[in-house]
């Protein structure tokens, strides 16, 4: 029953991105908490990720422009593993809280508190023109891979900065949607091995029970990753215009209700 789920879930997850405006990882991320620990959501959000943008890579890799990839990929690389590295630092701090509801037990943590704010910060970035407009200079493309990187690396939520900075730079929609494709797959690499990096490395339990979750929890993920092409592919056909208001609005409240739920322990 739960693979099915899974498979519902995600294909109406991916699906939405063509409809709503947000990325796959966005959306993905709230799915997979419903199954997963949030620090191994995040995980297992990047891999279905990776995959989506190793085949992407394939199709859009002659596009790239390569002084904005090297001059906004590079940090976004290096700090996207930062970011990764202090998930797993955030992950393994003390319970902050465990309280009863209904008869119930939720434990608030620190990752949770994080992973929702975040989650409910990049929904009002999303749906806000006067946040996602913000106004950049080409000079500014190394900051912005800083911040795209290391959100990524923390999160997963590295689109909304990636994409505000480098719509900015001059790019031709064939070059954005290249190079934009290439630093997120740099990101999900340098993150994966973030979160797998050996426990000799990093003084943490974190990456061992991870690898631990990632491997009892695998086929769950390889279901994850099958339909999350397949409703990316599906969404596709049903639509060519790739936002729509009303669904953008209604699933930016749903992501931010998510966010509030995870931050108080309720997910």
């Amino acid at each position: 029953m739960d693979l099915v789920i899974v498979a519902i879930a995600v294909v109406f997850a991916s699906g939405l991105t063509f409809f709503s405006g947000f990325g796959l990882g966005t959306i993905m991320l709230p799915v997979f908490s419903l199954f997963f620990d949030v620090s191994i959501a995040v995980g297992a959000t990047a891999i279905v990720h990776l995959a989506n943008n190793i085949f992407k890579f394939a199709l859009v890799s002659k596009h790239i422009h390569f002084p904005t990839l090297l001059r906004f990929g590079i940090p976004a690389m290096i700090f996207g593993a930062i970011g990764g590295l202090l998930l797993k630092q955030i992950d393994g701090l003390p319970i902050l809280l465990t309280y009863e509801l209904n008869g119930s037990t939720f434990e608030i943590t620190t990752v949770k508190v994080v992973i929702g704010i975040l989650m409910i910060f990049f929904a009002i970035f999303d749906l806000s023109p006067r946040l996602s407009n913000i106004q950049v200079q080409p000079k500014h493309l190394p900051i912005g891979g800083v911040l795209s990187g290391f959100f990524g690396g923390v999160s997963g939520h590295q689109g909304a900065f990636r994409a505000t900075f480098l719509t900015k730079v001059g790019l031709t929609k064939e070059q954005f949607i290249g190079t934009s494709n290439s630093v997120s797959l740099a990101v999900d690499l340098a993150r994966l091995i973030a979160y797998f990096v050996p426990a000799a490395i990093v003084t943490s339990s974190s990456e061992i029970r991870f690898r631990e979750a990632i491997l009892d929890g695998q086929t769950l993920l390889i279901v994850g990753i099958v339909f999350a092409f397949l409703g990316t592919f599906l969404g596709k056909q049903l639509v060519k215009k790739t936002t729509i208001k009303g669904i953008q609005r209604t699933v930016g409240v749903l992501l931010i209700v998510m966010g509030v739920l995870m931050g108080f322990g309720l997910i």
